[in-house]
């Protein structure tokens, strides 16, 4: 599949672009958050953090997407109907980073927000059929549309803030799939889209030095929900836009680790009892640091299932749904057994320092 020339010297430019100032904003974003006192201060076991960090971060993330943007992208409605939704996510996560906000309050915003990018003809219509054994190859959702598209994209943008729980995480899960997203919208010829998704990568990976651990600041509510509403928003207008050619199946893969995870967390406080909001350390980087791992092994393990997911929806969308199946399937045995492979180790240590202590008891 060719592809244009001039698109792919657009996309360079927006993403050297974005990473230039979104790391060249960082240390000034850094001393702002001192002054304002958006500082994340470890309270609980849930902040893997030892000493006070400041957030905003987020901030040098936006700032550099909208630069790149201002210059390389020309705007349509539905374009602005998502910048005015972003930065009304932005202006939430500055304020609730320097002052935390109830999540009734944030939820009714986020909800304002994507009504807003809807509002601007950004919306889930037709979608693939999931039952590959149908008749009907496509569904319309008619009037649920509009409360289709505000759950994918509040749910999405609450997905991508619940996995930022280790330095860097949330960060390079985001720049994963908005590079998964990149390549589908230039194999599909997407140009708008594509622009948007590199300026998004770039943003990511500038500020990527400051945030990989040991962080020297977060990106707080400010980036991760900016994150999680832009690509929330870009999936709806292109991935799901383009049924004719993308499956049902690919925007959940690109997005696949986050979605999980917050389902898991909301199914497993509910059959807990617990109000499904409320925080917990039960999230998957968590269970990969009780098995062990350190900070930098948990985060490299949720980057490769996050590129494995992303690489099966380049897949399927290239090769259709068989390939993709297969490829997914090949990496999850690979990877189980990896596992296997790796972490009894730490079992095996732990038995034989056991049956070593025991011998030297029965020795004296």
């Amino acid at each position: 599949m060719n592809i244009d020339t001039e698109l792919m010297k657009q996309v360079g430019a927006a993403l050297i672009v974005a990473l230039v100032v979104s790391f060249a904003m960082s240390p000034l974003v850094k001393s702002f958050a001192y002054k304002v006192g958006a500082i994340d201060v470890p309270r609980d076991a849930r902040r893997m953090h030892k000493t006070p960090t400041p957030r905003l971060g987020g901030l040098a993330i936006f700032l550099g997407f909208m630069v790149s943007i201002l210059l390389f992208l020309d705007f349509d409605s539905q374009i602005r109907g998502i910048l005015l939704g972003a930065v009304i996510i932005v202006v939430l996560g500055v304020v609730d980073d320097i002052t935390p906000l109830p999540a009734w309050l944030k939820f009714i915003v986020q909800i304002v927000a994507a009504y807003i990018a809807s509002h601007h003809d950004v919306v889930i219509r037709i979608i693939s059929n999931p039952n590959i054994f149908s008749q009907e190859p496509y569904w319309n959702l008619g009037s649920l549309s509009l409360p289709v598209t505000i759950l994918w994209i509040v749910a999405v943008t609450n997905s991508v803030n619940l996995i930022d729980g280790l330095d860097g995480l949330a960060n390079g899960v985001s720049t994963i799939s908005a590079l998964t997203m990149l390549v589908i919208s230039l194999l599909v010829s997407d140009g708008q889209v594509a622009v948007v998704m590199a300026a998004l990568v770039g943003a990511c990976v500038g500020f990527m030095p400051y945030n990989m651990n040991p962080a020297k600041m977060f990106m707080g509510d400010t980036g991760a929900t900016f994150l999680g509403f832009i690509l929330a928003t870009f999936s709806v207008q292109g991935l799901f836009k383009s049924y004719a050619i993308i499956s049902f199946v690919v925007p959940f893969l690109i997005l696949g680790l986050p979605i999980f995870d917050t389902t898991f967390a909301f199914v497993r406080r509910i059959a807990h009892g617990q109000n499904p909001m409320s925080p917990d350390r039960s999230h998957v980087h968590h269970r990969l640091i009780d098995m062990g791992l350190n900070q930098k092994q948990a985060v490299a393990t949720l980057y490769v299932i996050s590129g494995i997911l992303g690489l099966s929806a380049v897949v399927l969308t290239t090769s259709g749904e068989i390939k993709a199946m297969l490829f997914l399937i090949a990496t999850v045995v690979v990877g189980a057994v990896a596992v296997r492979v790796i972490f009894p180790h730490r079992h095996a240590d732990a038995h034989a320092e056991e049956e070593k202590g025991q011998k030297e008891e029965d020795t004296k």
